[in-house]
């Protein structure tokens, strides 16, 4: 099959097109032929190396985590999908390589991809999905009539968690420039900022969780918004003890992941609220729960631009831009 491998890190380093045997299913897996492929700024990130030291590839190995296609063969112990089921899933870490043919994925992982949408549609949708459902349902589980402060809502994961946060029944602030205010509105925002003429900071008070999903500055500023007793969960860093704790990481990885996060755990504290990490896995049963979802029409893929199979890297490059509004998808079949 073909595949686009990491062969090294490195900043910006291409992805290589390679021909690669199929991979062999693992017990309560089943192969998965790729129709189409999400690209997520966690691609870059592996590739770039920011990730080896929480997950350590192999190289060479294809990147890509969201999926929909196929199922095309049934692995030992798998029971849940048949040949020619139509599914969708962020795959599993250690387990990723959407950017190719096929792709092996965990039962557990997989969902049946909602009846009204393309494959390029709901290609987009499980790791935005997922990282939204965990941060404002398992998490900070968002009540009607609480406020939420979801940052940079044009993106990916801001424009699904926008959609979800409303259908929860609460009151939503986003970012954006003065260029997407109707995209973000017109998917909920109660509340717009634009980033390049106002400070959040200043705009928004007593705000009962922040998804937090920018810089170290962004991170410290978004403690200025949450009332006592509200919830910052940051999806790009730092990494908290909790997270090192649960993922059962060495000594020397924990040490490093508390020091990282000292400074804004201690904020925190003085500010009475609680800050944690939130690195999303894969959640086949939480997948569903989003197809209903989306399959009621209460939540919409938002796709930006769809790339050939060929143009991978190409994709890649405009994800790491940072101006798609939404998600990026290759179209593979």
């Amino acid at each position: 099959m073909k595949a686009f491998l990491l062969e090294r890190y490195g900043k910006k380093r291409p992805l290589r097109g390679a021909d690669v045997p199929l991979p062999e299913l693992r017990e309560g897996e089943v192969l998965v032929e790729v129709h189409a492929a999400g690209v997520n700024l966690i691609d870059a990130k592996i590739r770039d190396g920011e990730f080896k030291l929480i997950l350590p590839y192999r190289l060479p190995t294809a990147l890509g985590h969201d999926v929909a296609g196929v199922v095309v063969k049934v692995g030992p112990g798998a029971r849940q999908f048949k040949v020619g089921d139509e599914v969708y899933a962020r795959v599993d870490d250690f387990r990723i390589g959407t950017f190719a043919e096929f792709v092996p994925v965990q039962e557990a992982s997989l969902a049946p991809k909602p009846k009204n949408l393309t494959m390029e549609e709901a290609a987009s949708i499980p790791l935005v999905g997922l990282t939204a459902w965990q941060t404002l349902v398992e998490r900070a589980g968002l009540q009607r009539g609480q406020k939420v402060f979801i940052q940079a809502g044009s993106g990916g994961v801001g424009t699904f968690a926008i959609q979800l946060a409303k259908h929860l029944g609460a009151t939503v602030a986003t970012t954006t420039s003065a260029g997407n205010t109707a995209l973000v509105k017109g998917l909920g925002a109660d509340v717009v900022v634009d980033y390049r003429t106002q400070d959040f900071e200043e705009v928004l008070r007593d705000y009962d969780v922040v998804l937090n999903s920018q810089d170290g500055k962004t991170l410290a500023k978004s403690l200025n918004v949450l009332k006592q007793g509200g919830r910052l969960i940051s999806i790009s860093g730092p990494p908290d003890p909790d997270f090192a704790a649960e993922h059962s990481y060495p000594g020397f990885l924990r040490f490093v992941m508390r020091l990282l996060s000292m400074g804004i755990r201690r904020k925190s504290r003085r500010r009475e609220v609680r800050y944690s990490f939130l690195f999303m896995r894969a959640n086949g049963a939480q997948l569903r729960e989003i197809t209903r979802l989306i399959e009621r029409g209460a939540i919409r893929p938002v796709i930006d631009r769809t790339f050939p199979f060929s143009s991978t890297n190409e994709a890649l490059s405009y994800v790491e831009s940072g101006r798609a509004k939404g998600k990026v998808v290759i179209k593979v079949k």
